[in-house]
């Protein structure tokens, strides 16, 4: 079963080609995605990578936590399931 990696301090600079190929090397990766602000289209510093087992996500997450990319040190951490509490009231 797939397990989602939280990954944060990311340059703006920093590519999701470039955190698949990096993470790519610690197992499978299922999908790399930078998240991006609505109204600029600039990467908001985090995104997600998705591996293809847990084990696999465990690795990456144990090697990379910490590690330089694009002069940043990056923070890798389980993904947490996002709650609508997370997301704050609703407008209508």
């Amino acid at each position: 079963m797939a397990t989602k990696l939280y990954v944060g301090n990311l340059s703006f600079q920093t590519q999701e080609q470039d955190l698949k190929d990096l993470f790519s090397t610690h197992g499978e990766v299922v999908s790399c995605n930078i998240i991006s602000d609505r109204d600029t289209g600039r990467s908001r510093g985090f995104g997600f990578v998705e591996m293809a087992d847990a084990d696999a996500a465990r690795n990456a997450e144990n090697a990379l936590n910490g590690h330089d990319l694009d002069g940043r040190q990056l923070k890798v951490n389980e993904a947490k399931p996002r709650t609508d509490e997370r997301r704050g009231p609703r407008r209508y």
